[in-house]
């Protein structure tokens, strides 16, 4: 009783974690192989049939949009590594010699059948089904296996969808923004004192540190954008994945700047030696400008990860907010500036500088400016389909066109279910 109230609880535990990538995955893949396993039992002459599951695990991992476009060759790949130790499990069974024959011929056999990038994934196949076939099975039957198994696959990623990731690739833009809103706070508090060179130029290391952050950022978002296409339990999969590239570009920008601004820190306290950074003035605006900008890049991160229109909205007018009180600041410490070039001639240049790469972060973060950065990027990748599948932007067109005069006959504005 004790053993089933902890299966019960961890159960329990289980079903409120489902929505995670991770274990949608994991219980795709597990119901996959059981599925093609019982079915393998009932069909199958041998046994103990696992080349059918073992088949139907490396199909599953394909996501949806690369069944449609390449998981036909990524098939083909585990069929003719399959069909290849099938052969050298009648010949030769496993041997050292034999093994190194297997991953030979597995390559060979991979480029014959025109896998691409899936080569490897031929002579993996054959490798893990060659472990277990021995000399004795028919091949039929490992043949029929097989095709269960890549049938089960496929007809899991078409009837239950891989994991959509949009949360996991909005998490690492929200995190991203909060990795530059924390150097720039310590950017804005060492402004408004005395920083030396050698701080101010490790400053500008973490900056340029921030690269490597960018380009996990861009990986992740690369496995959403996989997951959104074609993905039927997505709804306006395009628009999803033109706001998260857009936001991600804005914030990459966003970086570039805050790299120049370090640098000009770093010059900045070079010059100036033993002196503050900025006269105290000028050095608490651009303290509290920094600050502002900071808390607007996060707003910005989640207004670009929020879903629900009521959230995105609120997160807009907080942003408007954030960059109309990160003007005025702006604004006063151009009037600083502006009085101090005449007391410190030789480094207004670097002053100056300060000025303009705070307007060109704050220009970026615009709403306006995103909106049309937005659309113009939605007519981009929208011709860029058309003309890549024009037979499918037609049909997409008559259905369109369907659907309107459907709902223009009836008077509802969707579909019935």
């Amino acid at each position: 009783m004790h053993d089933v109230r902890e299966w019960t609880a961890a159960l329990k535990r289980l079903m409120m974690r489902y929505r995670e990538p991770v274990i949608v995955q994991t219980l795709r893949s597990a119901a996959a192989a059981t599925i093609a396993y019982v079915i393998a039992l009932r069909l199958s002459p041998e046994p103990a049939p696992l080349t059918s599951p073992l088949t139907a695990l490396l199909v599953v991992q394909v996501t949806f949009y690369a069944t449609l476009t390449n998981g036909i060759r990524r098939v083909n790949s585990v069929v003719a590594g399959v069909l290849v130790a099938i052969a050298f499990s009648l010949l030769v069974g496993l041997t050292w010699w034999s093994l190194a024959l297997l991953i030979v011929a597995s390559l060979g056999v991979g480029h014959l059948v025109r896998v691409d990038e899936y080569v490897a994934e031929v002579a993996i196949s054959a490798m893990l089904v060659l472990g277990v076939t021995t000399v004795g099975f028919t091949a039929w039957a490992r043949i029929v296996e097989t095709l269960i198994g890549a049938f089960v696959g496929m007809a899991c990623n078409l009837l239950l969808p891989p994991p959509v990731w949009v949360d996991k690739a909005g998490q690492s833009i929200e995190d991203l923004a909060r990795r530059v809103r924390q150097l720039m706070l310590r950017m804005g508090e060492e402004a408004a004192g005395r920083v030396s060179w050698e701080l101010a130029a490790e400053r500008l290391h973490e900056a340029r540190r921030l690269d490597q952050h960018i380009a996990q950022v861009d990986a992740s978002l690369r496995q959403a954008e996989d997951s959104l296409r074609l993905n039927p339990r997505v709804k306006e999969g395009l628009l999803h994945r033109v706001v998260l590239r857009t936001g991600l570009d804005t914030l990459e920008i966003c970086t570039v700047v805050l790299r120049v601004l370090a640098r000009s820190f770093t010059d900045l306290a070079k010059a100036r030696g033993s002196e503050d950074l900025f006269p105290k003035e000028i050095g608490a605006a651009v303290e509290q400008l920094l600050s502002e900008i900071a808390d607007a890049i996060v707003s910005f991160a989640v207004l670009v990860t929020t879903d629900l229109s009521e959230s995105a909205e609120s997160a807009e007018a907080r942003l408007t907010a954030e960059l109309h009180t990160a003007a005025g600041t702006r604004d006063r410490l151009a009037e600083l500036l502006q009085e101090e070039v005449g007391k410190d001639w030789e480094n207004w240049q670097l002053m100056g500088a300060v000025l303009t790469e705070v307007n060109r972060i704050i220009a970026e973060l615009d709403t306006e400016h995103r909106t049309r950065r937005l659309l113009e990027e939605l007519d981009r990748v929208s011709r860029e389909q058309r003309a890549r599948l024009p037979r499918m932007t037609r049909l997409r067109e008559r259905l369109g066109v369907q659907e309107d005069l459907w709902r223009n006959r009836t008077g509802f504005g969707e579909r019935s279910p």
